[in-house]
C-alpha cells in the first residue's frame, strides 16, 4: 500500500470514529436541553393528548439509548427524521439549504487563498518597508473584527451608500432559474443563462468577502511569519549569493516551505466557516444551512439540529482530510513518516 493511500485510510478511520462520537454527543446534548420539544413544536395551544402523541412518535418517552438506536437505524436508511420547524424531512431541508452555504464558503476559501497567500509573500519579501507595514496593519484589522461586523460595514459602504452591489439574496427575483443541483453557479450555466450567472456572482461578492476577511488576515500573517523565518535559512542566503532573482527566491525557495502552516489554517478557517457563516447569512438574507441551523436550535427541533451538526461535522472532517493529503503531497517527509509509522 502506498504511503498516501495508507495515510488516507488512516484518516478515514479516524474521521468515522470522530463522526460517531459527535453524533452521540450532540444526540445526548439535544435530549438534555431544558424544554419539551413536542410542546415547543405544537405550541402553547396544543392539548396534552397531542403532546403525548408527538412524544411517542418521536420516541421521546423511551430511554435515551433506545432513542439513539432508533436514530442510527433511520440514519443507515438515509432518514434524519422530520423537521418540526419546516414540517419537511430534514434531508430535504439539508439538500435545499446546504448548496447555498457551500457556494458561499467555497468562494470565501478561494479569496483566502488568492488574496491571503500573495499578501503574505509580498509582506515577507518587503519586510520592514512600507508594503510590509501597510499589509500588516490591514491584516491586523481583518483578524480583529468578526465576520458579521465586516458584513455590516461592507453592506453599508458598497450596498447602501455606494450601491454597487445588491443588499440581499443569491440572485435577482427577475431570474427564474430551474433548480438542478442547488448551486446557482452551476445551474445558471446548465441552463445557458450567462446573465443570471453574472448576477449570482455579483450577489456573492460581498458576503463571501465578509466571510473571508478574517481568514485572509490569518493566512497573510502566518505566511509572512513563516517566510521571514525561512529567509534566514542558509540555503536562502546561498541563493541570494548566487544572484538568483528576488522574485524566484520568494516564490520557489521561501514560499513553498511556508505553505504548509498556511494551508492548515486556511483549511480550518474554511471548515469553521460552515458553522460561523450564520451571522453573515443573516445580514445578507442568504438562504443557507447555517442560518437554518440557528433557526432550528432556537426552536429545539431535535432532528434538524442533529442533522445540521452532522453535516457540518462531516464537511469539517472532509476538509481536514483534503488538507492532510495536500500537505502530504507538498511535503515528502510527511509521506515517509506515515509509511515508517505503519
Amino acid at each position: 500500500m502506498s504511503p498516501v493511500l495508507h495515510l488516507l485510510m488512516r484518516r478515514l478511520g479516524i474521521s468515522v470514529i470522530v463522526l460517531i462520537g459527535v453524533s452521540m454527543l450532540i444526540f445526548g446534548i439535544a435530549r438534555v436541553i431544558p424544554g419539551d420539544p413536542a410542546r415547543i413544536a405544537l405550541g402553547p395551544n396544543a392539548t396534552p393528548e397531542q403532546v403525548v402523541d408527538l412524544r411517542q412518535e418521536l420516541h421521546l418517552d423511551e430511554p435515551i439509548f433506545v432513542q439513539y438506536g432508533y436514530f442510527v437505524a433511520d440514519l443507515f436508511k438515509g432518514d434524519l427524521g422530520k423537521s418540526l420547524y419546516t414540517n419537511r424531512p430534514v434531508v430535504q431541508d439539508i439538500v435545499e439549504f446546504l448548496p447555498a452555504t457551500l457556494e458561499l464558503v467555497i468562494a470565501a476559501g478561494i479569496l483566502m487563498i488568492c488574496i491571503g497567500l500573495p499578501l503574505g509573500m509580498v509582506s515577507a519579501r518587503y519586510r520592514g518597508r512600507w508594503p510590509d507595514n501597510v499589509i500588516r496593519i490591514v491584516t491586523l484589522l481583518g483578524v480583529s473584527a468578526p465576520s458579521f461586523v465586516w458584513a455590516v460595514i461592507l453592506m453599508l459602504l458598497f450596498a447602501f451608500y455606494l450601491p454597487f452591489f445588491p443588499i440581499a439574496g443569491r440572485i435577482a427575483d427577475s431570474y427564474d432559474i430551474q433548480r438542478i443541483t442547488g448551486f446557482l453557479f452551476i445551474d445558471t450555466l446548465l441552463v445557458g443563462n450567462i446573465r443570471a450567472f453574472g448576477d449570482a456572482a455579483w450577489h456573492l461578492i460581498l458576503p463571501a468577502f465578509a466571510l473571508a476577511i478574517s481568514g485572509i488576515g490569518q493566512a497573510a500573517r502566518l505566511t509572512r511569519a513563516n517566510m521571514v523565518e525561512t529567509y534566514d535559512k542558509p540555503y536562502i542566503e546561498m541563493a541570494q549569493a548566487y544572484g538568483f532573482k528576488a522574485s524566484r527566491i520568494a516564490s520557489k525557495y521561501a514560499f513553498k516551505p511556508s505553505l504548509i502552516p498556511s494551508l492548515t489554517i486556511i483549511g480550518l478557517d474554511f471548515a469553521a466557516a460552515l458553522g460561523n457563516a450564520f451571522l453573515v447569512e443573516a445580514v445578507f438574507a442568504w438562504p443557507g444551512l447555517s442560518r437554518y441551523g440557528v433557526a432550528v436550535i432556537l426552536r429545539k427541533d431535535l432532528n434538524a439540529i442533529i442533522g445540521t451538526v452532522l453535516i457540518i461535522s462531516a464537511t469539517f472532517l472532509i476538509v481536514n482530510l483534503v488538507v492532510d493529503l495536500l500537505i502530504a503531497f507538498i511535503n515528502p517527509r510527511i509521506r515517509h513518516s506515515a509509511r515508517d509509522s505503519s
